[in-house]
């Protein structure tokens, strides 16, 4: 049996810090103490974990109470001030914004890809973007068999990813409702071509997220990543079109298989019954659901994927937990 963790979760009251509550529950993970923390303006309201109410703490206060583990999703501000002060104190900080993800002396993980690199002394440990972590979980076994030398990647993304406001944005436009903008234009029945802000080279923040964070999981600086993001009004997670280029040619049976042997994926891919992966099936569930597979025909050696996952989840909380799980299964904490 596990040996029971202080466990903090900053960020309690977002939606990914409710996803990472949920997920603990469900997932059964050996917890001593639960600290929830969020925003002062939310200090002394209450939480129900475990059905134990329990009162929302401080940043500060937390840090006095030395938690083992913390799971951060509170922003990339508050983790470059707060979680360097947890790793001082001996924490090991899960951290789910970008503030670390690129920093040479970070590991950035998807535990079933590369979290047998983790040491005890990693006391800042990266969770990748949720639409990095679904796209790899695919690309992985692929990568090892017939090495990918480009990707092209086109992301349809939920409001979710944006939070709290973003929802009530799409819910009031269905009503009919005036209220609180997240986004600069509508969202019902629209896409934005925008996440993030864009940089000089034309391209998104989020989009550039997609292409340094691959390279860096996969370990291979060689891949050529070309992405473009999409908001659209939709629930329950993100939806990817990907095509990829390999230095070797494939057998579509190959990769079928390999996909199915991936711990975390599943194939969905029926096309005769219609069967593909969807928002609308894959909300809720920890897995990453691959589909639409086939040959592209126009360039050699090249595949078609529609891969879609649940963001709040594989996206965020269950990664950042699988992490701790990880970190706990193996002693390294």
């Amino acid at each position: 049996m596990l040996e029971k963790k202080k466990i903090a979760v900053v960020g309690a009251t977002g939606l990914v810090g409710r996803m990472m509550l949920k997920v603990l529950e469900e997932r059964k993970f050996p917890i001593l103490e639960l600290l929830p923390v969020a925003s002062e303006k939310s200090v002394g309201e209450e939480i129900i974990f475990n059905g134990v109410p329990l009162k929302i703490i401080s940043l500060q206060e937390a840090l006095t109470k030395k938690p083992e583990i913390v799971l951060f999703s509170a922003g990339r501000t508050v983790s470059l001030e707060w979680a360097p002060l947890f790793a001082q104190i001996g924490a090991t900080v899960i951290d789910n914004s970008s503030a670390w993800r690129m920093d040479s002396l970070k590991k950035l993980i998807v535990p079933e890809i590369n979290g047998n690199v983790l040491v005890k002394e990693d006391k800042i440990i990266a969770n990748p973007n949720c639409s990095t972590i679904q796209m790899v979980m695919a690309l992985y076994p692929l990568h090892k068999e017939f090495k990918i030398k480009r990707i092209v990647v086109s992301t349809y993304q939920s409001v979710t990813g944006t939070g709290k406001k973003a929802v009530d944005q799409l819910m009031n436009e269905r009503k009919g409702i005036k209220g609180a903008m997240a986004y600069a234009y509508p969202i019902d029945l629209n896409l934005i071509p925008q996440i993030d802000v864009f940089l000089d080279n034309g391209y998104t923040k989020e989009e550039m997220k997609m292409v340094n964070e691959t390279r860096k999981i996969l370990g291979d600086e060689s891949i050529n990543i070309t992405t473009t993001a999409v908001r659209i009004p939709v629930m329950g997670g993100h939806s990817e079109s990907v095509n990829i280029e390999f230095e070797k040619d494939y057998d579509l049976k190959k990769v079928r298989f390999l996909l199915s042997k991936m711990p975390g994926v599943i194939v969905l891919d029926d096309i005769r019954n219609s069967q593909y992966p969807m928002p609308l099936y894959t909300d809720g569930k920890d897995e990453v659901f691959v589909g639409r597979i086939r040959r592209d025909e126009s360039n050699k050696n090249s595949l078609n994927m529609w891969i879609v996952a649940d963001n709040l989840r594989k996206g965020a909380a269950t990664n950042a937990v699988q992490i701790a799980e990880y970190l706990c299964h193996s002693k390294i904490i």
